[in-house]
């Protein structure tokens, strides 16, 4: 009888103080801040939460509110805080909502002390509920997950993923007090006047820092700013000192003339050297690298092919002769053909052209393109699949719901048109295909821009040396263990050689001093241009 008294006056709390109404409130509250902050939520230092809470409500009510369940809630999950990313302030996500008056003291009190306590990590979860919101015939404090926010990677636990958020804390927070603004800025500077070799591949990360400097700097909130810069930055972007821009920042601060600083750049950019590993992987490495594929499961995708010109999104293909529509007993019948720049009685001069104008004045016009092969060493490169239609993606520019499993491979320092395959002079181009990293709706722009004039009969007589399982072409998950694919990469082999027609002459934005001659057949005639810049 007594326990029934007990449940009674429990309940009838409840129905008076709107407890059901500060539950759905906390829920929408949780919703709102998740959908506005795009799952991007923060943990702070703010402790026993939950006995704050009880000190605010009224005395003779909080023996009903003593629940272990809403307590583990509140002390866990009460203290998560979102964070401008202009200003750095930080709010409470749980205490938001509707909340009644009943409630309206214990919440402001605990919504305070989350509000001015510390951001100490970044929120990972690969849970669908926070709490328990049913135990019993109690109901108690819990959130609904939404399904974009749950954590669902298979290398490392939603814990584990924290902790490397909090990494990138420390690394981007240590680069802010190392390196100056005025040094920054030369070298975002430097690298958008497009004098350093494939500085383009490393300034959208400088730009990024260069952002955060001036965001932080002398500001109250530079704390919040930086967990909020570190948590949403792209991978590998606050990790400064080790890649390519702090060697960069180092030479500056160094005071060394710009044309040394661009000399060692060029140096350390050159493919063989960047983000290519230069000894073979230690067995650790081996281990790691199998395991990761393994939870991954690309073992499939490990295997690559030469790709066919069918498979490629082309955006130029030359006009083909349509065939006779006469029928019945004529068929068959030879008839003339049309002669192509009749009207012309000699080709139009040269014009010297970048690539882009190129692209978007002459291609839609052109029924026929030549290329001029020279006997000097070239930048011919060939496309490369997934071996199997049903690898999963491997590639940076590869997702499971836009696939794009294609890449390309060419050769340092060129290749010589007769181990393509091609003979000097004139040569048919039977399509003009961009660089697979622009082909998505999502452009990887970190491989550079590219084309590829391909070439009737094109084929790397050789084939590759290796199967081009390039570490920059890889998906983050690998870059760990980029000695071991690497090394992996080295003695294996592309299949499907002899199918290969996916093969030409690429050009790309990063290619210095081009000199591409190309004849154009349009419906009036025949021009000659010659391309010396992308853009």
């Amino acid at each position: 009888m007594e326990n029934r008294l007990y449940i009674d006056s429990i309940e009838d709390i409840r129905e008076t103080d709107g407890y059901e109404t500060l539950l759905s409130g906390m829920r929408r509250s949780f919703a709102q801040a998740a959908e506005d902050e795009a799952g991007l939520l923060f943990i702070t230092d703010a402790a026993d939460l939950y006995a704050l809470f009880l000190e605010n409500l009224p005395r003779e009510a909080r023996q009903c509110y003593n629940c272990s369940a809403c307590r583990r809630f509140v002390n866990r999950y009460g203290r998560l805080v979102s964070v401008d990313g202009e200003s750095g302030k930080q709010t409470g996500i749980m205490w938001n909502g509707q909340i009644p008056e009943f409630f309206r003291q214990a919440v402001a009190a605990v919504k305070a002390k989350v509000e001015t306590a510390r951001i100490t990590g970044v929120f990972i979860t690969d849970k669908r509920e926070l709490g328990s919101a049913q135990t019993g015939i109690w109901t108690h404090m819990a959130v609904n997950v939404p399904e974009r926010m749950v954590y669902r990677g298979r290398i490392r636990t939603a814990f584990q993923e924290a902790a490397r958020k909090e990494e990138d804390y420390k690394v981007l927070r240590s680069s802010i007090l190392k390196y100056q603004q005025k040094d920054v800025e030369t070298a975002v500077n430097l690298l958008r006047s497009d004098a350093f070799y494939r500085g383009e591949q490393i300034l959208r990360m400088a730009e990024w820092f260069l952002e955060t400097v001036k965001l932080v700097h002398g500001r109250t909130e530079e704390e919040n700013l930086l967990w909020h810069r570190a948590a949403s930055a792209p991978g590998g972007f606050c990790h400064i000192p080790a890649g390519m821009v702090g060697a960069l920042l180092d030479d500056i601060a160094e005071g060394y003339d710009v044309s040394v600083i661009r000399e060692r750049f060029n140096e350390k950019m050159h493919p063989l050297r960047y983000q290519r590993p230069q000894a073979a992987p230690a067995a650790g490495n081996v281990q790691q690298a199998e395991e990761i594929v393994a939870k991954l499961g690309l073992e499939k995708s490990l295997k690559r092919r030469y790709a066919r010109l069918e498979e490629t999104p082309a955006i130029w293909k030359p006009v083909r002769e349509k065939a006779s529509a006469v029928g019945g007993v004529f068929a068959g019948i030879p008839v003339k053909k049309k002669e192509r720049g009749a009207r012309s009685q000699a080709e139009a001069p040269e014009t010297v052209i970048t690539f882009e104008k190129f692209r978007r004045t002459v291609l839609a016009g052109a029924e026929k393109i030549e290329l001029l092969v020279s006997s000097h060493n070239d930048s011919y490169a060939a496309l490369v699949t997934a071996a199997y239609f049903d690898a999963p993606p491997i590639l940076r520019w590869d997702w499971e719901e836009e696939r794009n499993p294609f890449s390309w491979y060419l050769y340092t320092n060129g290749s010589s048109c007769e181990r393509w395959n091609l003979s000097p002079g004139w040569n048919e181009v039977t399509a003009v295909v961009l660089q697979p990293n622009m082909w998505s709706s999502r452009p990887c722009g970190y491989a550079g821009s590219g084309a590829m004039f391909v070439l009737k009969g094109a084929r790397d007589r050789n084939g590759a040396p290796s199967a081009c399982l390039f570490p920059n072409f890889l998906r983050g998950e690998l870059r760990e263990v980029r000695a071991t694919m690497e090394a992996y990469s080295n003695c294996t082999e592309i299949s499907g050689k002899e199918d290969a027609d996916a093969c030409g002459l690429l050009i790309q934005s990063s290619s210095k001093n081009l000199s591409v001659k190309l004849r154009v057949v349009t419906d009036v005639g025949a021009a000659l241009y010659k391309i010396d810049r992308w853009d």
